[in-house]
């Protein structure tokens, strides 16, 4: 089973994920609840694991949903349940949530100490915004990544970089993504490393028009000086608030209309400006500001005449 290969040696440490982005549905069927498994429970895994003939010393993932949500947990929610009317990390970290990298840090260095472990990856994604907001153990953690369990690249993220799509999303500002950037690539320097991240992006979500990608785009190749290639057109999924953003063009959290880009023309330019591919060089940063005005005053008449029509 081809499938197989990819997970056959990587460990799941946990279960669940509470930073409910609008547009994901591993809440949904995960719960927001983090459920941990043990120390020992992992260990005794991984000793099984390396007993394995195709074992060759390379377990190629420690995490979940969220790698570095293993071992957080909220008082309230396994007593209660989750509240229903307050979010645990949007807009910003809940103080009841007891947010800390430490039981990752001991768990990750009990595998790869471990007799015929050559290298321990974390290939889950990682939350850069709680790595940030953990001021006992987050940068601790960054410099066990960046020194021990990164095969190259590590996977972040941001999804988008313009506020306004952001909060859509419900994911937190860029600033957060420009302040990690800069101390992974501190710590890679000074461990004599050279390594990178690999950033998700999302192409016409709800609220993203040609000018919010634009200024993504431009956002991308001052700030982090590339071009990515991880970048979806978004998909209404089940269950999610963006999928009730992208049925009715109106935003749950506030009830105020919302742009939606239903053309898939347009939904393909939109992420053919964020790889910057070629075809559409014409339109970073040389469109004269009245074409791309009119641009943005078309799909602002879409909105309106929608809403006549319903």
């Amino acid at each position: 089973v081809k499938a197989l290969e990819t997970i056959q040696f990587s460990l799941m440490s946990h279960r669940g994920c509470y930073g409910e982005c609008n547009f994901c549905s591993i809440t949904v069927h995960y719960g927001r609840t983090i459920r941990s498994r043990s120390e020992r429970s992992i260990v005794e895994e991984a000793k099984k694991m390396i007993k394995h003939p195709d074992f060759k010393g390379y377990i190629s993932d420690v995490g979940g949903a969220t790698a570095n949500m293993f071992g957080n947990h909220c008082e309230i929610q396994e007593t209660t349940g989750s509240c229903k009317k307050k979010r645990c990390s949007f807009p910003s970290l809940c103080d009841n949530m007891h947010q800390s990298h430490k039981r990752q840090i001991e768990l990750l260095k009990r595998l790869r100490a471990l007799p015929n472990v050559k290298k321990v990856f974390v290939g889950s994604g990682v939350r850069h915004d709680l790595v940030l907001q953990d001021k006992t153990f987050g940068h601790a953690y960054l410099e066990n990544i960046v020194r021990h369990h990164v095969s190259g690249q590590m996977k972040i993220a941001p999804e988008h970089t313009e506020d306004k799509v952001l909060n859509a999303m419900g994911k937190p500002g860029k600033e957060s993504l420009i302040k990690f950037k800069k101390d992974f690539d501190d710590l890679n320097k000074k461990a004599g490393l050279k390594q990178f991240l690999t950033y998700y992006f999302i192409a016409a979500h709800p609220g993203c028009s040609i000018l919010d990608t634009e200024k993504m785009q431009e956002f991308i190749k001052r700030e982090l000086k590339l071009n990515p290639e991880q970048v979806q057109i978004f998909t209404p999924t089940p269950s999610t608030y963006s999928t009730m953003m992208y049925h009715t063009g109106v935003n749950p959290m506030d009830k105020k209309e919302i742009f939606v880009e239903k053309d898939p023309n347009r939904k393909e330019k939109q992420k053919e400006l964020i790889v910057g591919k070629p075809k559409f060089n014409k339109y970073q940063g040389k469109r004269p500001a009245k074409k791309r005005a009119e641009d943005f005053d078309i799909q602002k008449n879409r909105v309106t005449e929608k809403n006549k029509r319903r």
